[in-house]
């Protein structure tokens, strides 16, 4: 497209935006008659009156974008795509809403913060693929024991509420028997009774053999 719009992108340095120059020869009638009559003429599939536009439009679009982009490369990129979409939809280019420079930088920045978003989704991709997947026997451990605690719970909730604080202080917390006699209240007899009774119901509930 670079040779069709008459437009380049110089290879030296310096600031980019300046980059964009116009080589159209005899394009000083065009450039006056501005970006809005050309457009009109663009949309007819006028290649001259594009290269006028390109040499009008190409450096203030490479500016937009280069704000939103930072990066040369990639804003001579985007800026090229913004130019090539004005090619094709200058059909769409309303003048009672707006100017044709308007018009072509709101492309622009739509366009960069388009690449932006992509950018940042391709990169949240990447990061995903690259953490390490869990083994499959980690993930059926991890299965495991959550269905283990399911039906521990389960059972728990059948204990009388003696016997189930009981265990809990004795097994979970890590108290002594008189410890739990003590905090619960009771006689250290009737903990051992109640404990006892809460894990034979446990061991019937869970099925297991003991």
């Amino acid at each position: 497209m670079r040779e069709q719009s008459g437009g380049r992108l110089a290879s030296n340095g310096g600031h980019e935006q300046a980059r964009y120059t116009t080589t159209a020869a005899g394009g000083g009638a065009g450039l006056r008659a501005g970006p809005r009559r050309q457009l009109v003429l663009v949309s007819r599939g006028d290649h001259r009156a594009f290269e006028l536009v390109y040499g009008e439009l190409a450096g203030p679009v490479y500016g937009v974008v280069r704000q939103v982009l930072r990066d040369p490369a990639q804003s001579e990129e985007v800026a090229q795509e913004v130019l090539l979409e004005i090619w094709r939809t200058a059909s769409r280019f309303d003048p009672a809403r707006g100017s044709a420079a308007a018009w072509a930088l709101t492309i622009a920045h739509r366009r960069a913060v388009d690449r932006v978003r992509s950018e940042s989704s391709s990169s949240r991709r990447e990061q995903k693929a690259a953490e390490p997947q869990p083994a499959e026997d980690d993930v059926a451990e991890t299965v495991a024991a959550t269905l283990e605690h399911q039906r521990v719970r389960r059972c728990m909730g059948g204990l009388t509420e003696l016997q189930r604080e009981s265990i809990k202080l004795a097994y979970y917390s890590g108290y002594s028997y008189p410890q739990v006699a003590k905090l619960l209240g009771v006689a250290l007899g009737t903990v051992k009774t109640r404990i006892r009774d809460g894990l034979i119901r446990m061991r019937d509930c869970m099925e297991v053999t003991w």
